[in-house]
């Protein structure tokens, strides 16, 4: 029989809804406190007269694991938001007047494949990518990461080559032409690493590319994480806004309480889904399970630069997603993970959700949020981030072939600083430790404090790993964690 408990959450990420849901149907009187004043973590929107601009993440990828979330609630997503595949999925350009459109849809795609390169063996790399996405789902990513043998089956035994090899091994085999080795490595990109440093395993993120769909929910990403607010309110949740945790209180190896600017609340479980590093700090010494050394030593997916801009006008050339891979992707990868600096001609991502999504913007102005990836810990300035811009600028106005600087009605920017104030991220990173094979399962941080008895994590620092759908699914699995104990 359930004993139902006090649950204080610290956070309202992603991985933090999760949990809270999943606790809250257990019984369990859970508690959301969050220090800044909107819910749902970096699921930010930011709303400027008639622009609204999703801060944070802007892909909504595996759908299944949306709806898998839901559905444990006896619930689907089109009671919350409403869905749009899109199509094209993305564009990708390589230089001027050279991009390359990917489909909404397998068969579409498989189609621009052939026609740049007829010998490519692109759906022997999907097939297995398949195998490897259904692998993952059904026996790896919803596991803790406590013993090695919860992820040693004959299906991952059979894959043993693929966590020695990388993607972009494995990728050079499937295709010849630079440009779409570019286009199957890109996936990896939400995994925090690049393709010559990912396990060739992780292609699975190639199935739930090409196969699975690229999809927007309308209004933004924000109303995801609205739609789970929803329903943890439903079960019962609280939620407290700005509200900071500036302590935990402990006894005897167990947390009784948590100081707050807004006085203390005690409980008799304690989750974080805040930043892992950020909430060990919060402890006395003894207590905290990882030093500064180690997290100094991990490989952490990069920092972000992000622009947003109200354009008051509709824009030519570009795609609800688009891709920047028109300088040197080798370059730009050292600089975010060996000469940590500020990059000199960096790829970058633009949306414009107004190409399929009215209520994003004016039907004749364009919404666009950009993003530059950086290394984590750099020296943030207004006059960096100001440099940053000047060179996508110039490069989106030649490859676009379009005015875009006598447009823009409001201009807005956000970097490692910002994530640092808001969210208490180390250094800075936007997205988590990089899925690398040292830093994958039992290697990662875990999900309950092995110093204080009641002490559990969730979210992009710990299992299964950075992005969206695996936060809500590391909410899962913390939950069932705490309820196992």
């Amino acid at each position: 029989m359930t004993t139902n408990k006090k649950i204080i959450i610290i956070g309202s990420g992603f991985s933090s809804l999760s949990a809270a849901c999943y606790l809250a149907k257990e019984g369990h009187k859970v508690t959301v406190l969050e220090k800044n004043d909107w819910l749902g973590g970096r699921a930010q929107k930011l709303v400027k007269s008639d622009y609204t601009f999703d801060m944070g993440p802007t892909f909504y990828w595996m759908p299944d694991v949306f709806e898998a979330f839901f559905a444990d609630f006896g619930k689907r997503t089109s009671e919350y938001y409403t869905l749009k595949r899109l199509s094209p999925a993305y564009r990708v350009y390589f230089g001027q007047d050279d991009f390359i459109d990917i489909a909404g849809d397998m068969e579409h795609i498989a189609e621009t494949f052939k026609h740049i390169e007829p010998s490519n063996d692109l759906q022997r790399f999907i097939d297995d990518s398949e195998e490897n996405y259904k692998i993952a789902i059904n026996d790896l990513v919803y596991q803790p990461g406590n013993h090695l043998s919860e992820i040693i089956t004959l299906q991952t035994a059979k894959k043993l080559p693929h966590f020695i090899k990388s993607i972009k091994s494995q990728v050079a085999k499937a295709v010849k032409d630079e440009r779409l080795r570019k286009i199957l490595e890109f996936p990896v990109l939400f995994l925090g690493s690049t393709a010559a440093k990912t396990p060739a395993f992780y292609n699975f993120m190639n199935y739930a590319d090409f196969v699975l769909g690229t999809w927007h929910p309308v209004g933004g990403m924000s109303k995801v994480s609205d739609a789970m607010v929803t329903l943890a309110k439903e079960l019962g949740v609280t939620f407290h806004t700005s509200i900071a945790v500036n302590k935990i209180n402990t006894t005897n190896n167990k947390v009784t309480s948590i100081s707050t600017d807004k006085g203390e609340f005690d409980c008799d479980i304690l989750l974080s889904g805040a930043d892992y590093a950020h909430t060990e700090s919060l402890l006395p010494k003894e207590l905290r399970q990882y030093s500064e050394n180690y997290w100094e030593r991990k490989t952490f997916s990069p920092a972000a630069l992000l622009f947003y801009l109200g354009i008051d006008k509709k824009l030519k050339g570009v795609e609800h997603h688009t891709l920047f891979f028109d300088t040197n992707f080798d370059r730009h990868s050292k600089e975010i993970y060996e000469s940590k600096q500020w990059p000199e001609n960096p790829l970058f991502y633009a949306s414009f959700p107004g190409k399929s999504d009215s209520t994003m913007c004016s039907v004749d102005k364009e919404a666009c949020t950009i993003l530059v990836p950086l290394a984590p810990g750099l020296d943030d300035t207004p006059e960096r981030r100001e440099r940053i811009f000047e060179n996508i600028l110039i490069r989106l106005e030649q490859l676009t072939d379009t005015s875009i600087r006598p447009h823009i009605e409001f201009k807005s920017s956000y970097c490692i600083n910002d994530f640092m104030s808001d969210f208490n991220s180390y250094k800075g990173n936007a997205y988590g430790l990089a899925n690398t094979l040292l830093q994958t399962h039992i290697l990662r941080p875990k999900l309950k404090s092995k110093k204080v008895d009641n002490l559990y994590f969730c979210g992009q620092l710990t299992v299964p790993g950075p992005g969206v759908p695996p936060s809500i699914i590391s909410g899962k699995i913390v939950s069932e964690l705490i309820q196992k104990n």
